[in-house]
């Protein structure tokens, strides 16, 4: 297939190295959220979700590699009464780079036939003509520092020659996959995908004109002054994660409501990231780096490690009614 698939900071799949007296001991990540939600995640976050950590981030490579398979993700309800989940994968996919004709393809054409679409899916994987994707499916060229959105719903995935954050909420083993490019496995069948759960859930209305005006490039500026720009990247309304970047000249705060958010240096070498009461030793992050702040850390602030060259800062965390950060 030519994809790298990296998983970053997300408790089921890591572990902590605790030292004690110079010997090393590893613990499950998850074992820090079972023991201490409330501190890890907030007071908000664990009322909504108990100890379940809620944001994932993984990157999604395919540079030199293909297409990810075309895919969509359940709807809450159906997520619920399916397979028991309280929540579903809304997500958004932040491009870190791109090669030649790299690119995302996102929700369906203006006025295609619906159950042609579906019935040329079928017939596809049993082996017949390849889908036509470039038929039913939006796809828009990328540059570095794009940012698209994906409420659960939307038909997408990432084309070849990208270097994707996928930032995501954790349910992800929901993924129902419409069509693979014709790729088959050891067996040399086509490989399994979920047409008939794909088609129950996907929003045949997230059109062209829709995805246009709803989930490309959502930028609102915040604030900005000599030190630091701060720009709201999304994501959708439909969707419960927010995301913000930081451009960062010399020093900026980092939002913080008492909950806990998680962060990737999206753009320079390194930054600092120091407490501003002093709860923790200052902490380097590297490019490409993800750093979760725990709801207990506190006020933060950030820096580039090297003076003189800005920094790109991304920031993911759980949008609540009483507002976001």
């Amino acid at each position: 297939m030519g994809c790298q698939w990296a998983f970053d900071g997300v408790p089921e799949e890591n572990s902590l190295y605790l030292n004690y007296g110079g010997v090393r001991i590893e613990s499950p990540a998850m074992n820090l959220i079972l023991y201490q939600p409330r501190e890890t995640l907030g007071e908000k976050n664990y009322a909504r979700f108990g100890a379940e950590f809620p944001i994932r981030f993984d990157f999604l490579d395919t540079m030199d590699g293909q297409n990810l398979s075309l895919q969509v993700h359940p709807l809450t309800d159906y997520i619920h009464r399916k397979f028991g989940m309280a929540y579903t994968q809304d997500e958004s996919y932040y491009i870190l780079d791109t090669g030649e004709r790299g690119g995302v393809y996102l929700g369906l054409k203006e006025n295609i036939n619906n159950d042609q679409m579906i019935k040329d899916l079928e017939e596809a994987q049993q082996g017949g003509d390849p889908f036509d994707a470039e038929k039913y499916v939006n796809f828009f060229p990328a540059k570095k520092h794009d940012h698209f959105l994906i409420p659960a719903g939307t038909i997408h995935c990432s084309s070849k020659n990208c270097m994707v954050l996928e930032v995501s909420a954790t349910p992800y083993i929901f993924t129902f996959k419409l069509w693979d490019w014709g790729r088959v496995g050891l067996d040399g069948r086509p490989r399994p995908i979920h047409i008939e759960d794909g088609k129950n859930v996907l929003q045949f209305n997230r059109t062209t004109s829709w995805v246009k005006d709803n989930l490309l490039n959502s930028f609102q500026e915040l604030e900005r002054n000599s030190d630091y720009m701060r720009v709201r990247t999304g994501l959708h309304e439909l969707e419960f994660i927010e995301t913000e970047v930081l451009t960062v000249h010399t020093k900026a705060p980092i939002g913080y409501d008492g909950e806990m958010a998680m962060c990737n240096l999206v753009d320079g070498k390194a930054a600092i990231i120091e407490s501003i009461d002093n709860a923790f030793p200052s902490y380097c992050l590297h490019y490409a780096e993800t750093v979760i702040l725990p709801a207990k850390a506190g006020q933060c602030s950030i820096r580039p490690a090297v003076p003189g060259e800005d920094i790109k800062f991304l920031k993911a965390s759980i949008r609540h009614c009483t507002g976001s950060r």
